[in-house]
């Protein structure tokens, strides 16, 4: 029996093909808006590979050095981690100091794993981009595969050692994998943030579980080169529907689909396992097809690109004024600059630090101490050291769920509002209608006949943090309004808070939506949004001025085809209104000042009034 270890090029195909798609999904997530579904392709592999390798250590020596394996797993992934968290830390702690706040929980949960628990504790949304711009948010996945490599692999050793047969292990992995998934949709509440359930272990086990499944039940060093022409093209034929079934995925799934989350990402899940197996068949052809130079070169730097991705588009974005100008040379650029780092990591962090013999570092330590204080291996410390005392620094004095004066009073700011909103829906019986004045209406700009009519209005309100910082305003000029907004709210809670309006016949003949600002849509949702507000309600939608994401274009060409499509739809053309008015908004580029909330409340109201 061949036990010798075979390495499978056409792997490194895969993980090109998953982090592209992760990449591109945080790029032009309203285009590649299931390119997140490249981290399940990822617990596949990763779940494949350490089971059929410690499968193979069993076969051998009828023994499994669990010590050996998590020291290679360490060698392999802590280095680049750590490299990350200091430079990262370095940066923040000197050029982006209003991401130091947790900075020190950060670090500690990324090194021990945990980070996935520790963003669903401290409520900071994966999908809430727009006010969680946190350049560590994708650090979730390692912790969650890091405590599959800790489970995994002592699972493996108790079944062996309890003489479980091949059938049965596979069968018991496959059994969790279903398992985890059944817990996924259990937990999943429609309308409802689901970071919980998208970062929690039990919940995103499956993928590497059932690489592990496949693992046993498709161990690679047992499979023939020599195969039938049938069965060669069977196994073909199930790769192509595997890669172009993920590819698919890639493109029509949305995190915040409801059917993802009933069995859409375990599907997905059994296309990568499909696509692993043909892969490291090799009497397939697809380990070939999956092998080029491009591939090799990308699948190998992989886990690089995966770290830096996120944090670079966070730091360059927030630098930028304006990603929405000129957005493709933005992209490209920081496209390059993930593409350099990541590099870098590879070549002097990833590949030194995997072939390090660390048994040596006394001595190598011993001869450097030794060195003259100009030799080049003694001089080349002096700035790592800087980095690592910045990095210290700023990861030992950030404050822990601290906030600067501006977030205070933006908090302040939102609580005054929010209960302001609130009031508007404690309707007991009819409002008393205000006597149009000159002064109101010479501050919207309104007729005398607009603001009458305004004030003998039913409407209801439905929007995030920009439209709430305008429920005083609103109320003057629509005191019978319900104005229903939320701080991150998105468009997979419009049907929930719409369908809890009309329970309490709240819901007006008139609605107004203003949502966006944190998020792109998917039809899907915006499908829900209309089958609950019904087609004989007038619907005004306010598109949405967000020069600092990405998804402003996206979003705003989204409604306008919404509003092309659905009779009873209105756009009211926010965007370029506020483009004209830079003076109205705060530094964010996004929420409005006392002047922006007036003209923001006047320009919804002379559309509304028309």
């Amino acid at each position: 029996m061949n036990t010798k270890h075979r390495y499978i090029t056409g792997f490194d195909g895969i993980r090109t093909i998953a982090v592209l798609g992760v990449i591109f999904y945080h790029l032009f997530p309203n285009t590649i808006k299931g390119g997140y579904l490249g981290v399940p392709v990822f617990f596949v592999i990763s779940g494949y590979l350490i089971v059929d390798l410690l499968r193979q250590e069993w076969e051998s020596n009828q023994k499994i050095h669990l010590k050996a394996f998590y020291f290679r797993r360490i060698k392999r992934l802590y280095p680049a981690l750590i490299g990350l968290l200091v430079l990262c830390a370095s940066y923040i702690t000197l050029f982006q100091r209003n991401l130091l706040n947790n900075l020190r929980g950060v670090v500690f949960s990324s090194l021990l794993y945990f980070n996935n628990y520790w963003q669903i504790d401290n409520k900071l949304s994966y999908f809430d981009r727009f006010h969680n711009p946190d350049p560590f948010t994708h650090l979730w996945s390692l912790s969650v595969e890091a405590q599959n490599y800790l489970v995994l692999p002592i699972l493996l050793v108790l079944f062996y050692k309890l003489g479980r047969k091949k059938d049965r292990v596979a069968g018991i992995f496959l059994l969790g994998s279903l398992a985890s998934a059944i817990w996924m949709a259990i937990q999943f509440k429609p309308g409802v943030d689901p970071t919980a359930v998208y970062d929690g272990t039990f919940s995103r086990s499956f993928s590497m579980w059932l690489g592990a499944s496949l693992a046993i039940f498709w161990p690679s060093n047992h499979l023939r080169a020599s195969i039938s022409k049938k069965a060669e093209k069977t196994l073909n034929r199930a790769g192509w529907l595997a890669l172009l079934a993920i590819i698919l995925s890639f493109f029509t799934l949305s995190a915040q689909s409801n059917f993802l989350y009933y069995g859409g990402m375990y599907i997905v899940s059994l296309f990568a396992a499909i696509l692993v197996a043909v892969t490291a068949h090799p009497g397939a052809d697809f380990n070939r097809y999956l092998s080029n130079p491009i591939f090799n070169y990308i699948g190998k730097r992989s886990y690089g690109i995966y770290l830096y991705q996120f944090p670079i588009m966070i730091f360059y974005e927030s630098a930028v004024k304006n990603i929405n100008h000129r957005l493709w040379l933005h992209t490209l650029i920081e496209i390059a600059l993930i593409l350099v780092m990541s590099e870098l990591s590879y070549r002097l962090i990833e590949v030194p630090c995997r072939r390090y013999d660390y048994s040596q570092l006394p001595v190598r330590f011993k001869q450097w101490v030794k060195l003259p204080a100009y030799a080049w291996k003694k001089m080349v410390c002096v700035p790592l050291a800087i980095v690592f005392a910045v990095a210290l620094f700023g990861i030992f004095t950030a404050p822990a769920n601290q906030k600067n004066d501006a977030q205070k009073a933006f908090e302040v700011d939102i609580a005054k509002n929010k209960k302001a909103a609130d009031a508007t829906k404690n309707t007991d019986g009819a409002t008393e209608v205000m006597h149009a004045t000159n002064e109101i209406a010479d501050k919207y700009h309104l007729t005398d006949t607009q603001l009458l009519k305004a004030q003998q209005m039913n409407i209801t309100m439905i929007g995030d943090s920009v439209m709430l910082g305008t429920v005083e305003e609103m109320k003057e000029v629509f005191p019978n309004v319900v104005l229903d907004a939320d701080i991150g709210r998105q468009l997979y809670s419009a049907k929930k808070t719409i369908n809890e309006l009309k329970k309490k016949k709240l819901l007006a003949d008139t609605i107004v939506i203003g949502l966006g600002t944190n998020g792109v849509y998917t039809e899907e949702d915006f499908q829900n949004m209309m089958k609950a507000i019904g087609s004989k309600r007038k619907v005004y939608l306010i598109n949405v001025y967000v020069p600092t994401q990405r998804w402003q274009g996206d979003v705003n060409r989204f409604l306008e085809s919404m509003a092309k499509k659905y009779k009873n739809i209105t756009l009211i053309d926010w965007y370029d209104e506020a483009k004209a008015h830079e003076d109205w908004f705060e530094e964010d580029e996004t929420h409005l000042k006392d002047n922006g909330q007036v003209g923001y409340v006047a320009f919804i109201a002379q559309n509304v009034l028309k």
